[in-house]
């Protein structure tokens, strides 16, 4: 059921207390975005409840909910599907992340302080050590380079300072991270150079300056997945 290579003891027994169904819930959004289920592996009630330690009540409750947000399929006669998802839909997904991302950023030059923007700069600095250092290595840790984006860009909508915008841009990001995992490896050092400019605008607390320049990065990334797509590779794990 599970994708082959997955950690032994990685889908681990549910604790007992507190509403179990909402724990189910979670357990299984993690699998179905971490892809160790796969989009369109079929989900047996039976087998998800042996792995997690539970009745098969809790996970039929879980799959109707997951079947609500569009994370799982529910099909006559067939069963409960996990979803794939288009090129269409990610590239919706990637145009309502540009959105969310661009007005963080107008926010973050009216509100970071000098502790905020060290603290871009520090990402920045991480990021671009390590991939000097890992310059002449084809095989680099892109995992590790995905793992600085998301923490500069967190930082970001954390210096924005509206916890609204901030739920709103999780839920995406949690979708958009599925939907087409990101492509450091195509944007590596460019994607660099626009982060170093975005801090420049946010210290100088340039709103307009800021907004247009998450516009833009965000921007190149949903044109270099559509190309990467167009080509024909497989960027999906």
């Amino acid at each position: 059921m599970l994708s082959p290579g997955l950690p032994q003891g990685a889908v681990p027994k549910l604790e007992r207390p507190g509403p179990l169904r909402d724990r189910v819930y979670e357990a299984l959004l993690e699998l179905i975005t971490t892809r160790a289920l796969q989009p369109g592996r079929h989900l047996v009630e039976s087998e998800l409840a042996s792995h997690l330690g539970v009745s098969r009540q809790p996970v039929r409750e879980a799959l109707q909910r997951l079947n609500t947000e569009g994370w799982v399929d529910l099909r006559p006669a067939q069963g409960a599907f996990v979803h794939e998802p288009t090129a269409e839909e990610a590239d919706q997904l990637l145009a309502v992340r540009t959105l969310l991302e661009t007005e963080a950023a107008r926010l973050a030059a009216v509100h970071a302080d000098e502790s905020g923007i060290a603290a871009l700069n520090e990402i920045l600095t991480q990021s671009v050590s390590a991939g000097t250092e890992n310059a002449e290595n084809a095989e680099n840790d892109v995992d590790a380079e995905n793992a600085r984006d998301a923490r500069f860009h967190a930082k970001v909508m954390e210096l924005a300072g509206n916890a609204v915008l901030a739920g709103l841009a999780a839920q995406v990001d949690r979708r958009v991270r599925w939907y087409c995992p990101p492509i450091a490896r195509q944007r590596g050092h460019r994607s660099w150079i626009e982060h170093r400019d975005l801090i420049a605008a946010i210290a100088d607390r340039d709103e307009q300056r800021a907004a247009r320049l998450m516009r833009e990065h965000t921007e190149h990334t949903r044109r270099t997945w559509a190309a990467v797509t167009l080509r024909g590779q497989r960027i999906c794990r």
